[in-house]
């Protein structure tokens, strides 16, 4: 892997821990639907993060998906539980973002928080693992 790709690596994935870090501070003050909308973008950086150790780049939210689960669901990389929770981060945030009237509560938040401090540590643990991470 040439340096750009590493670099761009490391790039995701601070981003990633960023909008983490913005979530949990979201979520403490009780903007529930906006917590959920930082947690979904932190997995969605540190999935594109994981794309590019298999030299791929997803142009859209759905591409995220799809590519996650063929390329480290289905390899057997990362387990099931991963790929529900990106999608199920991607689905709540955009009924968050879109929707007039949504579901989303504390409840829903905090689930959501656990589930992507979950994702990006396994994806750290899994880049690191693998030497791309600097």
């Amino acid at each position: 892997m040439d340096e750009k790709a590493k670099i761009l690596i490391n790039g995701y994935l601070e981003k990633a821990e960023k909008k983490l870090e913005v979530a949990k501070r979201l979520l403490a003050s009780g903007d529930y639907e906006d917590a959920i909308s930082r947690a979904y973008y932190a997995v969605y950086h540190a999935t594109q993060a994981l794309l590019l150790t298999e030299g791929q780049h997803a142009e859209t939210h759905k591409g995220v998906v799809t590519l996650f689960g063929l390329l480290f669901v289905k390899t057997g990389k990362f387990s099931k539980n991963f790929g529900k929770y990106l999608a199920n981060l991607k689905d709540d945030r955009e009924s968050g973002d879109y929707e007039v009237f949504t579901y989303i509560d504390e409840e829903t938040a905090q689930a959501a928080m656990n589930e992507a401090t979950e994702f990006i540590a396994e994806a750290k643990h899994y880049l690191e693992k693998s030497g791309f991470l600097s």
